[in-house]
């Protein structure tokens, strides 16, 4: 991958914290809903309710549609991220554990409150395998398509093989 690109949506990741993800419903419409985040490089990690329309949705589909940006004061400052997933729950205790500590440091505020029960709202893993990385400085419109790699994931995840078998 192209190490400019690389750091962009590194730099992108990091630099937001909220992620509208996409599922599919049974009846064939796309479900868009808001979510917080936390990564590790390219992984993306959130928790939801294990009784939502999301979770129902997602175990009947690992495919999500992302898209990450924010609200630019001139056109040709707009850069954002749209990402093609899968999704999955998060069973191993110490990917649980790191990226719960991912979540402590973008979100420093939740410190006082109790981990999450994932038998009520499950971590999820988002392990995409494209990126359309907008970057409008480089003209209106303009946007870059990127194929994610096993080698592209973060350093602790590249070698997981136990997870991306089953991403």
């Amino acid at each position: 991958m192209n190490p400019d690109l690389r750091n962009l949506i590194i730099r992108l990741l990091d630099e937001h914290r909220i992620m509208t993800v996409a599922t599919n419903r049974p009846d064939g419409w796309p479900q868009a809903t808001v979510v917080g985040y936390a990564n590790d490089g390219f992984v993306l990690y959130c928790f939801v309710a294990r009784t939502s329309q999301k979770y129902a949705n997602i175990m009947r589909d690992k495919r999500v549609s992302i898209a990450i940006a924010s609200d630019f004061p001139a056109p040709e400052e707009i850069k954002g991220l749209s990402l093609a997933a899968k999704a999955s729950v998060v069973e191993d205790r110490k990917e649980f554990d790191r990226a719960s500590e991912l979540f402590l440091k973008r979100y420093p505020e939740y410190a006082a409150w109790a981990r999450p029960d994932p038998a009520l709202a499950p971590m999820m893993r988002m392990t995409p395998e494209i990126i359309s990385v907008l970057d409008y400085s480089k003209g209106f419109g303009h946007s870059d398509l990127v194929t994610v790699s096993s080698r592209d994931l973060a350093p602790g995840q590249a070698g997981r093989s136990n997870w991306l078998a089953s991403a």
